[in-house]
């Protein structure tokens, strides 16, 4: 997206226009083409712009707040309670978040995990409120959808936030079945990416008699069930005879992303795997495990190396995600595997199927001999996911095709010149 600065850059509007009266190298430059020539060249200067500029409005809630620390505690449980992985996969969105002393009085009251996510989604608005339009409300006063209105946990409205404008550049908020009370009040913009993530802090949390309702737990997910059901019952057959499968169940309720192999791709592994120890055996299944919640979007976005359940202090255990198109792959050094599909998505877990059995490079030989005689001038690219990874708001750099874009539009400039 281009912003309005660099907009203005180009072509000031007149009352930014402080020098009207001295032509621009451009438009001398334009004066002497004839229009077809100078139309044209405008619209590469502005392609050449865009291409340059982000275009992706992917966040990370969680890095964002990590730079804060008195939104430490915040930070935590919006991770523990799976709504943080939510907020990532919302274009839109704003954030009420409460400090630690705030969380202290919220947490005193002693709420089970799936309320706290009931109440903590109420502090979550599906629509973009940055500072200014926080202070700036229609006729004073408006109502919000949240994410616990979303859930459909919440009867009615009552998942609904009302917003107020009040005395002396005040701004309010309540929880519309909160008898129009209104609990908080703005206290300060923390993070704000227009119109794709609001994090503003607020002074209290917000009651809900909905929201604060008592919650059950979920109906526990059966891990290998889901896989033999779904084309993988080789691969899950492996899990339940060697144990692994209680590694994967502790780790279900803190988030859990598997990534299950064929039962054709199983089959054709089995000769490797039967020379393996027991231990190497364990070590093998628990690394098609990771352990958070990893959406489809949210390995696009995230494109790097990812530990997974058998990494340990000794042992790397890891591999590398990447994606090209709409195709994700995983790179284990010894070999590429492809995601197929979603086997099943229900935070907090998430099954994908893979085309291959990922192999570690701690247990087999990484495949370079194809690669040794290869120019430097390649290695780059080996980088590039690293790269994608540490990028805190998971918005990637200029890739390869809009870089033929800019070289292009630019070359045809200086012809046309």
């Amino acid at each position: 997206m281009v912003s309005l600065a660099n907009v203005y850059s180009i072509h000031p509007p007149p009352y930014l226009n402080t020098h009207a009266s001295s032509p621009s190298p451009v438009s001398n430059l334009c004066s002497t083409m004839s229009p077809p020539k100078a139309a044209t060249l405008f619209l590469l200067f502005f392609l050449l712009l865009l291409s340059s500029t982000t275009t992706s409005n992917a966040h990370n809630i969680t890095r964002i707040l990590a730079k804060y620390p008195q939104f430490s505690t915040f930070n935590h449980y919006l991770t523990t309670t799976h709504l943080a992985s939510q907020i990532n996969r919302r274009q839109t969105i704003t954030v009420l978040a409460l400090d630690n002393t705030a969380m202290s009085s919220l947490l005193a009251k002693h709420y089970s995990l799936y309320t706290l996510k009931n109440i903590l989604s109420l502090h979550v608005l599906v629509d973009y409120f940055g500072s200014k339009k926080l202070h700036r409300i229609s006729k004073g006063s408006t109502l919000t959808s949240t994410m616990f209105q979303a859930t459909g946990a919440a009867p009615g409205t009552s998942g609904y936030v009302n917003i107020t404008n009040l005395k002396g550049g005040k701004v309010g908020f309540g929880a519309e079945d909160n008898e129009g009370k209104l609990d908080a009040t703005f206290v300060k913009s923390i993070k704000e990416i227009p119109y794709n993530i609001s994090i503003v802090q607020i002074s209290h949390a917000l009651n809900s008699a909905e929201a604060e309702a008592p919650t059950a737990a979920p109906s526990q997910l059966n891990l290998t069930e889901i896989m033999s059901k779904q084309g993988c019952k080789a691969f899950a057959d492996l899990l339940t005879a060697s144990g692994a499968d209680d590694k994967f169940n502790e780790n279900m309720d803190a988030g859990l992303t598997v990534f299950c192999p064929t039962d054709s791709a199983v089959k054709g592994f089995m000769p490797k795997y039967k020379n393996l120890t027991a231990s190497k055996k364990v070590s093998l299944l628990l690394y098609h495990g990771i352990p958070v919640f990893m959406s489809l979007q949210m390995l696009k976005t995230n494109n790097g190396v990812m530990n997974t359940l058998a990494t340990d202090g000794a042992n790397s255990y890891d591999f590398s995600v990447s994606n090209e198109d709409e195709v994700v792959s995983l790179d284990t050094t010894v070999v590429t595997a492809k995601v197929l599909g979603i086997l099943k998505e229900e935070e907090p877990l998430i099954v994908f199927k893979t085309n291959k059995v990922l192999m570690p490079k701690e247990l087999f030989k990484p495949v370079v001999a194809k690669e040794a005689n290869a120019p430097e001038a390649d290695a780059p690219g080996d980088s590039e996911p690293a790269d994608a990874e540490d990028n805190t708001n998971g918005v990637q750099g200029l890739g390869g095709g809009r870089l033929v874009m800019v070289v292009l539009s630019l070359w045809i400039g200086i012809l046309l010149i």
